[in-house]
């Protein structure tokens, strides 16, 4: 990770759509936002896509900021429907890293894989068994692939938490997908898993139906008034950075150890 007067960059992991949608105003907020990130000498971890916003923001930031900006993760099961990772083909673990090794052309196809590490770093500080790869060095910057959907949430957060000052979760428009992600890191947050901050981007009032219901929630008392401020609401990109830059962890939050087995 490259860092500048030696601070390490911020890591900020972007939840979205791995589709376009019908509203071009989404897909332009993915280009700005890696024009912003490249600007700030942020990295992106995200969810792994080829298309749609997911692919939009990668791709943007890979050509602005080089592959070593931009860190995808996506579940094994996903690799043979998403397009792009058709020919891509991976080293057994134990092998050589350069064994094989191809080279990169286009997209996922004919990429340099290696093996990953055998353990990472959980977000509780503990270290677990993994079976990851990785594609390495594309359009889309570095791909791990990881065995499930909570695998892959596990990782992106503790990206996230070894960044610099200033990182943290953002959602632009998405899916069921893209709402139980920000929601999740959301209740991680309240339950002081960790301490960054997560911002929706609310193009269009996109969001508005979920900033509602937090409201709705702390009127009513399911969410103390304090934690209704975890989930931060920008209508602009650009003001993505310093909110996230600026968060403060509100003093609702739960004082748990999580270090505690």
């Amino acid at each position: 990770m490259s860092s500048v007067n030696g601070t390490k960059p911020a890591v900020v992991c972007v939840f979205c759509g791995s589709v376009s949608g019908t509203n071009p105003r989404h897909m332009e907020a993915a280009r700005q936002l890696a024009h912003e990130f490249h600007k700030n000498n942020i990295h992106l971890v995200y969810g792994g896509g080829t298309a749609g916003l997911m692919g939009t923001i990668a791709r943007e930031l890979v050509k602005l900021s080089g592959p070593q900006a931009v860190h995808g993760v996506i579940p094994r099961a996903l690799v043979k429907v998403e397009p792009g990772y058709d020919n891509a083909t991976e080293h057994p673990a134990g092998t050589d890293s350069n064994a094989g090794v191809q080279q990169a052309r286009s997209g996922k196809d004919a990429e340099r894989i290696i093996p990953a590490a055998s353990t990472t770093t959980t977000t509780n500080g503990t270290t677990a068994k993994t079976k990851e790869s990785m594609f390495k060095e594309s359009e889309y910057g570095t791909t791990t692939i990881v065995a499930d959907m909570h695998a892959r949430k596990r990782l992106m957060a503790t990206k996230v938490q070894e960044g610099g000052p200033g990182s943290g979760f953002v959602a632009l428009a998405g899916g069921f997908g893209t709402i139980e992600e920000v929601m999740e890191m959301t209740t991680w947050n309240q339950l002081g898993i960790h301490g960054a901050g997560v911002v929706v981007v609310n193009v269009d009032g996109y969001w508005d139906g979920v900033l509602a219901w937090v409201r709705k929630a702390v009127q009513e008392g399911y969410i103390g008034e304090e934690n209704g401020g975890i989930l931060v609401e920008v209508n602009d990109v650009k003001d993505v950075w310093p909110r996230l830059k600026g968060y403060r962890v509100s003093n609702g939050r739960m004082r748990l150890n999580w270090g505690e087995e």
